[in-house]
C-alpha cells in the first residue's frame, strides 16, 4: 500500500476518522503493517472506521491521547503485550453453530461413515478446525461426529480446534452458551450434547463430557509454523483467508492441501476459492469444498 499515492506531504497529518481521537493516515497504515505481519491480514484503507471503533476502547483504557501514541507504543518492545490486544480486538469473531449447514450434511451422509468404520477397527480419524473461533464449529463437528457415533470419545477420534486469539479460546474451552446460541443445534443433538448449567445465576448450556474429549483447542497463527507432525481427513478453515492478500491465500491453500491425507476434505467459507498453485492439488467435491486430489495424493 503506498503511504502517500498522491504525494502531498500533509496527506498523512489529514485525519480518516476524526472522532475525540484522531486516527491518521499514517497511523492505519502502521496499524495495518502490523497486522499483516504479525497475522497474515490484510487490512484496506475502507476499513479505517473498524479501526478507530475497536482500538478506541483500548487508547481510553491505556490513558493514552492519540493513535499515533498508541502506534509507538505497540510498535515497542514493551508493548507486545498490547500489540497481541490490538490483533484480538481487530479479528473478527462471527460465527454460529453448524453455520454452512451443508459442509455438515456432507461430513454427516458422505465424509465420516467411513472415518467411523477406520475409527471402529482400531484407525486413527484427525480432524481440524482451523480458525475455530469461540468453539462452534469444532463442537459441531463433534455433535455430527456423536450422532453417528455415541461412543465416539472411546476411539481415536480427535478433533484440534485453532485460532489465534487466546481469548475466544478461552471460552470456546468452557463451552458455555445461552440457550438462544444452541438454538440451532437439532434437538435431539442439543439434549444430546449439552448439559444446563447455572452461573451467577444465568442459566447456561455446557457441552458434555463426550463432546469435550473429542476437541482439542491450541493457539495457532496460520502464517506462522504449523507444530502438527501428522496429516488430517478433514480440515474446516471458513471465512478466515478471506482476510489474508492474494499471495498469503495461495501459500495457505498449499500447506492445507500438503496436510490432507489421500482423498481428504478442505472445507472453506462460502466467500473463498482455492487460488494459485494448490488448485492442481484440490478437486472440487461441492459447494466450498475440495478433495485432495488423485495426482496429489500419489
Amino acid at each position: 500500500m503506498n503511504a502517500n499515492p498522491q504525494g502531498n506531504p500533509s496527506s498523512a497529518k489529514r485525519g480518516l476518522v476524526e472522532g475525540d481521537l484522531l486516527l491518521s493516515g499514517d497511523d492505519f497504515r502502521r496499524i495495518a503493517a502490523m497486522l499483516h505481519a504479525d497475522a497474515g491480514i490484510f487490512l484496506p484503507e475502507s476499513k479505517a472506521t473498524l479501526v478507530y471503533s475497536r482500538l478506541a476502547k483500548r487508547l481510553r483504557m491505556l490513558g493514552l491521547a492519540s493513535f499515533r501514541d498508541y502506534c509507538e507504543l505497540v510498535a515497542d518492545q514493551t508493548g507486545l503485550d498490547e500489540r497481541k490486544n490490538m490483533l484480538v480486538a481487530l479479528t473478527t469473531n462471527v460465527t454460529s453453530f453448524f453455520r454452512e449447514a451443508h459442509h455438515f450434511s456432507y461430513l454427516r451422509d458422505h465424509a465420516l461413515p467411513p472415518l467411523l468404520q477406520v475409527a471402529k477397527q482400531g484407525g486413527r480419524v484427525r480432524i481440524w478446525s482451523a480458525g475455530c473461533s469461540k468453539g462452534h464449529e469444532p463442537y459441531s463437528i463433534g455433535i455430527t461426529i456423536l450422532s453417528l457415533m455415541p461412543d465416539a470419545a472411546s476411539h481415536d477420534i480427535k478433533i484440534l480446534a485453532t485460532d489465534i486469539d487466546t481469548t475466544v479460546l478461552e471460552q470456546a474451552r468452557r463451552g458455555l452458551y445461552e440457550e438462544n446460541v444452541i438454538a440451532s443445534v437439532p434437538k435431539p443433538e442439543r439434549t444430546r450434547s449439552f448439559d444446563p448449567v447455572n452461573e451467577a445465576g444465568t442459566r447456561l448450556f455446557g457441552v458434555n463430557e463426550s463432546l469435550r474429549k473429542l476437541v482439542s483447542f491450541r493457539e495457532l497463527n496460520l502464517v506462522g509454523q504449523w507444530p502438527m507432525r501428522g496429516s488430517f481427513q478433514v480440515i474446516f478453515c471458513r471465512n478466515v483467508v478471506i482476510y489474508f492478500d492474494e499471495p498469503t491465500q495461495d501459500k495457505i491453500w498449499s500447506r492445507f492441501a500438503g496436510m490432507l491425507e489421500p482423498a481428504g476434505l478442505l472445507c472453506i467459507g462460502h466467500s473463498e476459492r482455492v487460488s494459485g498453485p494448490a488448485l492442481p492439488l484440490l478437486a472440487n467435491a461441492g459447494t466450498t469444498m475440495y478433495r485432495l486430489s488423485r495426482g496429489a495424493a500419489a
